[in-house]
């Protein structure tokens, strides 16, 4: 599938990367308002040309574009690339609003074109050796989870942070993503949530760069903490933080009747797996090894997993319905915690068929 890349910022370089070594992708255009960003990253990949939007829109050598943008205009260009008659694979989240969310899924599916939507961290050995596990019943019958995001905030090393904790921003929009659409991936969709969110500091100071010592507001909440009623009647508990300056809180546990599944960072592809089990209580903490997903893998194998449903006529994992869904089930924790009650989703989806073994896309 040949990818024409929209947005050559910070995020691109981890994209290149894999796209560099995934025989099932070739780039062949960048598009960035910055000329300068665009060359350097065409740079890395043969035969790709700086070209401008509407050039790429228009090119027939894309059959794919990948939406790098700021978040405020993921759904603008996505709309854009699919009225051009291109598939699409967005970073996250899908749009800055669901409703803004409904309207480029509806535009897929009346355009018959694939949309995708990171987080792809899932289809990495982490989540899914967890996800196998849980599935083959080692856990017994899941019933609770944590999911915990906890840092002291990203203006100790972003040199322009101030995005970070304005509208569209916030601890839950910036990370909730990973999180939630690896319980969706482990748990099943949500139904209804509650929540509550503070913000402890009026103000945040940069810490490093040329902006060290720059003051700035804080119009966002940055602490957020929800409780999701998933459907299966499983609950999970989410606490996403700009606020807390350590913490020992596992990032992902899932707790099921028959023992608990420790899961690694969902920021990540991989990491250790480990399980206890009741029918085993002297082993004590166990670790799978990896035993499913995507091995080696990194930004941008969702899109590769896409390439591959077009081509195997099935559906692709990093899906729109997914992604749509978790967009919802974030709004919703933020308005359930604004009006201190219960929200009722409106969305649900498919748990994405899981990665069957180790594989390695890598090889084709």
């Amino acid at each position: 599938m040949r990818v024409g890349i929209v947005g050559a910022g910070n995020i691109s370089g981890q994209y290149s990367a894999s796209l560099s070594r995934l025989p099932q992708l070739q780039v062949t255009a960048v598009c960035d308002l910055q000329a300068d960003r665009a060359a350097e990253l065409a740079a890395r990949h043969e035969g790709a040309t700086v070209r401008t939007f509407e050039e790429l829109l228009a090119a027939d050598d894309v059959d794919a574009v990948l939406v790098l943008t700021l978040p405020a205009t993921h759904a603008e260009v996505a709309l854009a690339a699919l009225a051009a008659g291109k598939h699409v694979y967005v970073e996250k989240p899908l749009a800055a609003s669901v409703a803004e969310g409904r309207e480029v899924v509806k535009a897929a599916a009346a355009a018959g074109l694939r949309l995708g939507c990171a987080p792809d961290t899932v289809l990495g050995t982490g989540v899914q050796t967890a996800r196998a596990a849980v599935d083959a019943g080692r856990i017994g019958t899941p019933h609770a989870a944590t999911a915990f995001m906890t840092t002291p905030g990203h203006e100790r090393w972003h040199p322009n942070p101030e995005f970070y904790y304005q509208p569209g921003g916030g601890p839950l929009l910036d990370m909730g993503p990973y999180y939630l659409t690896s319980l969706v991936h482990l748990l099943g969709p949500v139904t209804r949530v509650v929540g509550a969110s503070g913000r402890p500091s009026a103000t945040r100071t940069i810490g490093g760069g040329t902006r060290a010592g720059t003051s700035f507001d804080v119009t966002v909440d940055s602490t957020v903490t929800g409780i999701l009623e998933h459907a299966s009647g499983a609950l999970s508990t989410l606490i996403m933080s700009f606020d807390i300056w350590a913490a020992r809180l596992p990032r992902i546990e899932v707790h099921g009747t028959a023992g608990s599944l420790s899961v690694p960072d969902p920021n990540h592809f991989a990491g250790p797996v480990e399980l206890f089990s009741a029918a085993a209580v002297d082993d004590g903490w166990v670790d799978l090894g990896a035993t499913a997903g995507y091995v080696d893998s990194g930004r941008g194998y969702g899109l590769a997993d896409l390439a591959l449903a077009v081509a195997e006529d099935r559906p692709h994992r990093a899906g729109d319905e997914l992604g749509l869904h978790v967009l919802e089930i974030m709004e919703a924790v933020q308005q359930a915690a604004d009006t201190r009650a219960f929200v009722e989703l409106t969305t649900t989806c498919e748990r994405p068929a899981p990665v069957e073994g180790a594989v390695d896309l890598a090889r084709g």
